[in-house]
């Protein structure tokens, strides 16, 4: 009887060791099950990671090369001006584009669109640039101060404006050159104020005509 205990305790133990054996093996199965859809989604996630990695170097290089561009256009622009009167022309970089703002007492006579004879020189320097800069396009903005204005020919200050971006954009392609499929003209009125139109040196700031040197971002992008 001894005996038949001491196998059958014997017996008991490895029936035990045999299920905590098959235990232990399910639970490696399912760990590597587990730890292989881990890898998998380790490898998709890297992968995720590269292609945004990639993306955003791409995106950086691009947006250095439009401010490179910018750049060379400001200071071509800057050199092409450097006779005229800061006052009257002004060059920058707004938004991640060329902003050329020229004052209305530049470009046109008081409550007219018809572009002077002075005018027409910045306007042939400015056209000299963006015509070496082909890949370029040139959104032409008209805006006016507060006051308003109302005449046989001109309704309100939306007229105004629109009517001096397209007498501007107008010379840009007949005198200049530039081609028109580069051109677009757009009138402003008050509603874009530089400055403080409660104010005579404000309102004069407001009076100008925008002209905006645009990448192609098909080109970048």
């Amino acid at each position: 009887q001894g005996k038949d205990k001491q196998v059958s305790d014997l017996q008991a133990q490895i029936d035990y060791l045999k299920k905590t054996n098959t235990n232990l093996l399910d639970r490696m199965s399912d760990l590597s099950i587990v730890s292989k859809s881990g890898a998998e989604s380790i490898k998709k996630s890297l992968e995720t990671l590269n292609e945004q990695t990639k993306y955003t170097n791409n995106l950086n290089a691009s947006i250095q090369r439009k401010d490179s561009l910018n750049l060379a256009l400001v200071m071509s622009l800057k050199r092409s001006l450097d006779d005229i009167n800061d006052q009257d022309v002004q060059v920058e970089v707004k938004k991640g584009v060329v902003y050329v703002s020229i004052s209305d007492k530049l470009l046109f006579k008081s409550g007219s669109y018809d572009i002077t004879p002075k005018a027409e020189t910045v306007l042939g320097k400015v056209a000299k640039v963006v015509n070496d800069h082909k890949e370029l396009d040139i959104l032409v903005e008209g805006h006016t101060d507060v006051v308003p204005i109302s005449t046989n020919f001109i309704k309100d200050n939306w007229d105004l404006s629109a009517l001096r971006a397209t007498s501007v954009v107008r010379s840009l392609q007949t005198k200049f050159g530039v081609s028109p499929e580069r051109l677009t003209a757009g009138g402003r009125s008050e509603f874009a104020p530089k400055d403080d139109n409660t104010t005579s040196v404000g309102r004069q700031q407001n009076r100008r005509t925008e002209i905006i040197i645009t990448p192609k971002l098909d080109q970048f992008f």
